[in-house]
């Protein structure tokens, strides 16, 4: 499984529209967008650009400003087009509690965002989720009392409470 990283959420907040890194920042401070799903450092931030922009998913340029001194503005290219379409449509997201927590609800606050209906990130995720779910279930099934079946039940139940919800999302769309 690949780390968890804000790339793809970076390159949202890019496709809705052009940004300096203390931008960016402010998404993901501020507890209206991103701030209760990213836990992101100042360093963090520009550790991410760099590296989005030397893949060529983003291109920065220097602007000018009367009042503040130059800064460079990031601009997501085709390839980083390309990346996030691939990102928000992905239709095997994981099942994983943490995952669900931070890139579902990025995909689904980047939906919004971009004003893409977000019927099918849901979706895929409800789907994913059950899937696991009914896995874990038939594992359970299979072994006796003890720590393995206990490990097995509070899994069950996570995903018990995150199908619960992932419903709450699919009759009540959140703004952006």
């Amino acid at each position: 499984m690949s780390s968890l990283t804000p790339d793809e959420t970076i390159l949202g907040l890019l496709a809705a529209q052009a940004r300096h890194g203390y931008e960016l920042l402010e998404c993901f401070r501020s507890t209206q967008q991103l701030g209760r799903v990213w836990d992101l450092s100042t360093s963090q931030l520009y550790a991410v650009l760099k590296r989005l922009e030397r893949e060529g998913a983003i291109v920065g340029r220097e602007v000018g400003s009367e009042n503040a001194p130059p800064r460079t503005e990031y601009r997501l290219t085709g390839k980083g087009a390309e990346r996030l379409h691939r990102w928000l449509n992905e239709p095997q997201p994981s099942a994983s509690i943490r995952r669900i927590r931070v890139e579902f609800l990025s995909r689904l606050y980047i939906a919004r965002q971009l004003n893409i209906a977000a019927d099918s990130v849901v979706r895929h995720q409800r789907e994913a989720c059950l899937a696991k779910y009914q896995q874990l279930i038939a594992e359970r099934d299979q072994v006796e009392m003890g720590i393995d079946f206990l490990a097995l039940d509070l899994h069950i139940s996570q995903l018990e409470a995150v199908l619960r919800w992932i419903a709450r999302c699919e009759i009540t769309p959140a703004s952006g």
